[in-house]
């Protein structure tokens, strides 16, 4: 049966007892790891100390470190990789050559450099002949040489990759700037990177000046004010920039120079790690199955090849040996949040939480019906194959021991306020058995879920896709650990999913990985049986933890549960299935599908609510270094413009598709310019927590920062790897995900265009709100795409 492994110290009256139990503990748990838990016992005899050693513990003791010295020692060689990259040692001897060459044949390449170091080199290695120094001089010179070839080259591609007007240019043939840009970068980029190769040579995120974005904010607000408000609001912007703006302004210049990125560390601080409400539902975000495929209904078969792909899909992070995703196979994009995605977790603080990531770890923690489970995944050496994982979980739904008392709801404590979290973790998680069991989920690479649930995709049924999206956003409330990176849900019909938290990294992250290793689990197979394949060699059993809960833990826990019931209940959530046509059609028109449906939205909105509100589009900054998100506002003048034009009989569909595309011009100008680096928001933020340091007030950044977005919206990236051809197979696109919405009289919208002819929308609202409705919204959607494409077709009229 399934046991709990204490970390503790081990105190015996009797040495001969404890190698009794010892074998008895090896005996029932029938677990290579399990050795490790006693390295050696000993007895105390007339004769003296009686040592017995552990044969069996040692050698697992010896596999653990030189596994991690082999990867510390890979880390060392891919950080010096990454520093001399895009050079190669075969580029250094090449140098080496050419100096040595030029030498023998009497040109000194070094002008005197070589001769003059030469005494420097002699007092080092003082047995050699004077031939002997001068070559380790001639080596020493082509060694600087190459090291400034290093240098110019990520000093050059710093310079070149600060081009961004090649987004700017109209479709079509490109610019001859823009063609000897790409050029020169494709050289000077180098062959094979790492995924961590490009970090040196990615530019910093610049400051823009206060004037611009202030006045790109003007812009952005005034199809949503009265005109009384907005020349308010003017007179505002005009104190700040003629006042405290300019003084804001150049602190965050000076912090731009020290730091990596200027927005950055404050976004994860303030934005995420400082809030004190729940992070279920309003921070976490989730992503669904590929419900168009069904490939196992085997529930631990199917966790069992997730969860393999995604150790190997570590494996290769931690060997770098992922290609850096690349705008256009040209640019390189930021690489830097994938280095917490595994080992991590979040840790509940009074005033502020903080991310804690482990470099390594060698078990998974798994949930099933109230209790938790660690199971290993290494074994002499080696990753667990799917089919061994499989028997290992199989265990677990076997066995019918009950979970401890508290131990069902456990969860909730991360799912409700963070301050009575932080206050229970410091007083019943710092020591004993609370203490080794919460730092085996903590520690593990990452934590599953094993449902007793299932859940489908039924193309008539749409709540059934409504409730699948449910269970991976918020499940029962005590189901997911949301502190964790990412917890794995697998429903007990082999669907799956994931609920993953936000402040660690963002969503194109998460679905990188999840494309690969939804691909992989393809690649793996199952029996006709729906089993995984191949035979074990080894079944490790799982080690169910332990836990002490006292009655006031127990109605801590209690209190957070019932917080997050009342906040999972008051989700209204729905996932549209949209199969009437997708981004084939837009590109047709020539539109940029993203701005379609952008501006679908914008009608729909507009239908629902009578008016426009601030809308919020997620885009990314990673064409920098350690660039996360910026905003693109959406609702925009153009865009108020259509919406209005398309209820409007008056206006012919001529006028409107022109309408339209000046307001997806105005909205690509928008996305361009927060990607590279000429967005409002980020750096009204930061200006902002720097008037809260220094203690001044400003009327303007307090009206900014306070209005909400009633419209959040965000696309689901796809395709960043090699793996998904939906040409070929678009039934292997994800269903996507989706998050909570951000105002509590508001919409979230995630959608995932997949492929030519199929978008996800996933629509969120609150149930409190007597004026918003999720199905609703989305019927909404539905009609303003089906209203845009007869406007397209019926053109003439």
């Amino acid at each position: 049966r399934s046991m709990f492994l204490s970390s503790g110290l081990m105190t015996m009256h009797n040495g001969n007892t404890m190698l009794q139990d010892y074998k008895k503990f090896l005996k029932s748990c029938n677990m290579a790891e399990a050795h490790s838990a006693v390295a050696f016992s000993f007895s105390v005899t007339p004769e003296g100390l009686d040592v017995k050693l552990n044969h069996e513990a040692l050698k697992a003791v010896w596999r653990s470190g030189f596994r991690s010295a082999k990867k510390r020692v890979g880390r060392m060689q891919n950080q010096f990789k990454n520093g001399t990259y895009p050079a190669t040692p075969t580029s250094w001897l090449f140098i080496a050559t050419i100096v040595l060459a030029l030498k023998i044949g009497g040109f000194d390449p070094s002008f005197g450099l070589i001769e003059s170091q030469d005494k420097y080199v002699a007092a080092v290695f003082t047995n050699q002949s004077p031939a002997i120094i001068h070559y380790i001089s001639c080596v020493l010179y082509a060694t600087y040489l190459w090291f400034a070839k290093i240098i110019i080259i990520k000093w050059s591609l710093r310079v070149l990759l600060r081009y961004h007007k090649w987004m700017y240019e109209a479709r079509g043939p490109m610019s001859l700037k823009t063609k000897i840009w790409i050029m020169t970068v494709k050289i000077l980029g180098g062959r094979k990177p790492l995924l961590m190769s490009y970090q040196f040579s990615l530019p910093k995120l610049f400051v823009p000046s206060v004037k611009e974005t202030v006045n790109k904010y003007l812009r952005s607000v005034k199809p949503l004010m009265e005109d009384e408000k907005y020349q308010r609001m003017e007179k505002l912007s005009k104190e700040f920039q003629e006042g405290a703006g300019k003084k804001f302004n150049r602190y965050l210049v000076l912090k731009s120079w020290w730091a990596t990125n200027y927005v950055s560390d404050w976004w994860e601080d303030y934005v995420y790690l400082s809030g004190r409400s729940p992070i279920m539902v309003n921070s976490n975000f989730y992503a669904i199955d590929a419900v168009l495929l069904h490939p196992s209904k085997v529930q631990v078969a199917r966790a069992s090849n997730i969860i393999h792909a995604m150790l190997q899909y570590r494996r290769d992070l931690d060997k770098e040996s992922l290609m850096p995703l690349m705008l256009n196979k040209t640019v390189p994009l930021c690489s830097a949040q994938y280095e917490r995605q595994f080992q991590t977790t979040r840790i509940p603080g009074i005033e502020k939480d903080t991310i804690v990531h482990y470099k390594d770890s060698q078990h998974i923690a798994v949930y099933h019906k109230g209790r938790y489970f660690k199971v290993y995944i290494h074994f002499r050496g080696r990753l667990l194959k799917p089919c061994e994982i499989e028997h290992s979980l199989q265990k677990i739904l076997d066995d019918d021991v009950e979970p401890a008392v508290g131990e069902k709801h456990l969860a909730a404590l991360t799912a409700g306020d963070r301050v009575p979290w932080a206050k229970a973790r410091q007083e019943y998680f710092s020591k004993g058995k609370n203490k080794a069991s919460l730092d085996a989920i903590e520690k593990a690479a990452f934590v599953v879920a094993l449902d007793d649930e299932p859940q489908d995709f039924d193309e008539h049924d749409p709540s059934k896709l409504d409730k699948f999206a449910r269970s991976m956003l918020h499940g029962k409330g005590y189901d997911r650990w949301f502190d964790k990176s990412f917890t794995l849900v697998v429903a007990s019909n082999g669907r799956i999913g994931f609920n993953a938290e936000h402040s660690w990294a963002d969503a194109p992250i998460m679905g990188h990985m999840w494309e690969v290793c939804t691909a992989d689990d393809r690649d793996y197979g199952y029996t006709d049986d729906g089993h995984t394949i191949g035979t074990p060699e080894i079944c490790p059993n799982p080690i169910k933890l332990e836990w002490e809960f006292p009655k006031p833990c127990l109605q801590v826990i209690e209190n957070c549960l019932e917080v997050a019931t009342q906040l999972l209940n008051d989700v209204d959530l729905h996932l549209l299935y949209h199969n009437q046509y997708g981004k084939g059609f837009m590109k047709s028109v020539k539109m940029s599908p993203d701005a379609y449906i952008q501006l679908s939205l914008q009608l729909a909105y507009y239908r629902t609510a009578k008016k426009f509100d601030l809308t919020y589009e997620s885009s990314m900054t990673r064409l920098f270094r350690e660039g996360r998100t910026e905003t693109v506002r959406s609702c925009t003048v153009e865009s108020c413009q259509f919406a209005k034009a398309m209820d409007d009989p008056t206006v012919t569909n001529k006028e409107r598709i022109k309408l339209m595309k000046l307001a997806a011009e105005e909205h690509q100008q928008g996305y361009r310019n927060a990607m590279s680096g000429h967005g409002i928001d980020r750096h009204l933020f930061c200006l902002y927590v720097v008037s809260k340091y220094l203690g001044e007030d400003s009327p303007f950044l307090t009206e900014v920062l306070s209005s909400p977005w009633r419209l959040s919206t965000s696309q689901t990236p796809h395709q960043q790897t090699n793996k998904l051809d939906l040409v070929k197979h678009p039934e292997h696109i994800s269903a996507g995900g989706g998050f909570g919405p951000v105002a509590d009289d508001g919409y979230g919208v995630s959608y995932i265009i997949a492929g030519e002819d199929v978008i996800f929308f996933h629509v969120s609202c609150k149930n409190s709100c007597p004026t918003t409705g999720a199905r609703k919204f989305a019927e909404q959607i539905q009609k303003a795409l089906a209203d845009v494409k007869n406007m397209f077709e019926a053109k003439d009229s």
